[in-house]
């Protein structure tokens, strides 16, 4: 309803007021301060109407607004994927294809930094990929290789008596083995990240000084990676490190007992995963020196195009895919 107008009003005033009607005096002069009383009531009133209509109004267009961008700030940035890994092919000759066994176990907890891209992250692991990387880790070859070295060289040294000698002692050291391994990467990689929203892959450095890149990876056992790319201690590990621990007490019935032979083995573990961390940050200088293949071998303009296609990928599939 729109507010009459003080012009129309007295038009209204002059035209219909009952003081230019044919009735007697007296009930003129009464219609006409009734009809004006009326009009003038009506006036204001209908000036609300129209105040409350354009707050209506202004109200639902802010909301719009506010919507809208709402909409752009909150909208989730895409992810960028790392390349995959070298396929088994690459790998030529009996050599390298027996360093390629080792190196995609390695390269498959490596993931690049996107030093290119300002504000890129790297897309996270949901629960089904920490879960996989578990799965892979444990069923590698390379883990088998491990496992049946280190079995041989414990029953070699006569370690853990109770196992016995034979076929059947270097089967319970086989067994026991692989279930440190599994327990490891299974608290390690999939139960602890997934509690604390933590990337259990290991973020190359891969430029600046030797020391630096050294001392970055030495300290990724402290200092890890949150699914959203900012950093956090690194509780999946030393959980893990001591879960695995005491759950290894069950099935190696000639492990001391007690707090700090626990602790010497958490320390062990954290050691060997150094060691390992170390080898992945360096990795690309020694797969070159040896001519070797592996991830992200052309470089970063490479890198940067195939990640480049990744993102189309993942926007056309899944629209934006943010790094939670």
């Amino acid at each position: 309803m729109s507010r009459m107008k003080p012009q129309a009003a007295c038009v209204l005033l002059a035209k219909f007021s009952p003081l230019h009607s044919s009735k007697p005096a007296r009930m003129r002069s009464g219609s006409a301060v009734l009809f004006r009383m009326i009009l003038l009531a009506a006036l204001p009133w209908s000036g609300v109407m129209q105040a409350q209509e354009s707050l209506a109004v202004r109200q639902q267009k802010s909301a719009i607004e506010f919507s809208q961008e709402g909409t752009e700030v909150n909208q989730a940035a895409p992810c960028l994927e790392p390349a995959p890994i070298i396929d088994w092919e690459e790998y030529q000759g009996k050599f390298k294809k027996s360093v390629g066994v080792f190196a995609r176990k390695l390269e498959r907890k490596s993931v690049p930094r996107a030093h290119y891209k300002a504000g890129a992250v790297l897309c996270t692991l949901v629960v089904k990929d920490k879960f996989s990387l578990f799965w892979r880790n444990t069923f590698d070859p390379a883990s088998f290789f491990s496992i049946g070295f280190n079995a041989a060289k414990n029953q070699a040294q006569h370690s853990e008596p109770s196992f016995g000698q034979g076929a059947a002692g270097y089967g319970r050291r086989f067994g026991a083995n692989f279930a440190d391994l599994a327990s490891g990467s299974f608290f390690g990689d999939f139960v602890y990240p997934t509690i604390f929203a933590e990337d259990p892959r290991y973020y190359r450095l891969a430029h600046g000084g030797g020391r630096r890149r050294l001392l970055h990876a030495l300290g990724h056992v402290f200092i890890a990676n949150r699914e959203n790319g900012t950093h956090m201690v690194n509780a999946s590990h030393w959980f893990a490190s001591a879960s695995a621990v005491a759950l290894s007490n069950t099935y190696h019935p000639d492990n001391q007992r007690g707090f700090a032979p626990a602790a010497q083995r958490v320390a062990y573990a954290a050691g060997e995963n150094m060691g390992f961390d170390v080898l992945r940050e360096f990795w690309p200088e020694i797969a070159r020196k040896f001519k070797l293949p592996f991830r992200g071998e052309h470089g970063a303009a490479n890198q940067s195009n195939y990640e480049d296609h990744s993102v189309q990928a993942n926007i056309a599939t899944n629209g934006t895919s943010p790094r939670q």
